[in-house]
């Protein structure tokens, strides 16, 4: 993870665990944007971090835009990826899977949230922290914030 010399504002929270990364939190990890040093110090230390390939897709996907735009080389885009791909593997980053049964709790959430105009993406990223248990999505989507108090989870940053 990146480090950064400006003190952090998330630091002070300790957030509960585990924590679900969604692809607006991950890509934040491996990409420099607002937010990504206080994010990584927030991050320090935890082994708690669990994410899904479908956050690793969102975020290459991310990487790719960024290739094509220029702001990385096709060099730099490949060695991001497979960083991404072994913090998974060697289990730095715990993964759940998507599977048939998360879909179906995706579904009900699109039918049952009706105080946040829910996508598909938000709806199976919180099926899938649903599934894997945990206390707290990191996300910085205004949407999926808005909907983890909903199924009874922590947001954070917050």
């Amino acid at each position: 993870m990146k480090t950064g010399s400006r003190r952090s504002t998330l630091r002070s929270t300790r957030w509960p665990g585990p924590l679900y990364l969604d692809a607006s939190a991950l890509v934040k990890i491996y990409l420099p944007e607002p937010g990504s040093d206080d994010l990584d110090k927030a991050l320090v230390g935890r082994d708690d971090l669990i994410v899904s390939d479908l956050a690793v897709t969102e975020v290459t996907s991310a990487i790719a835009r960024r290739r094509r735009e220029g702001a990385v080389s096709a060099e730099a885009a490949a060695q991001l990826h497979r960083a991404i791909l072994e913090d998974v593997a060697s289990g730095v980053l715990r993964r759940v899977d998507l599977v048939p049964e998360v879909h179906r709790t995706a579904e009900r959430l699109l039918i049952s949230i009706l105080s946040v105009p829910l996508r598909a993406a938000d709806s199976l990223h919180l099926a899938l922290a649903i599934a894997a248990g945990t206390a707290t999505v990191v996300t910085f989507d205004e949407r999926m914030a808005a909907a983890a108090p909903a199924i009874g989870m922590n947001a954070a940053p917050a």
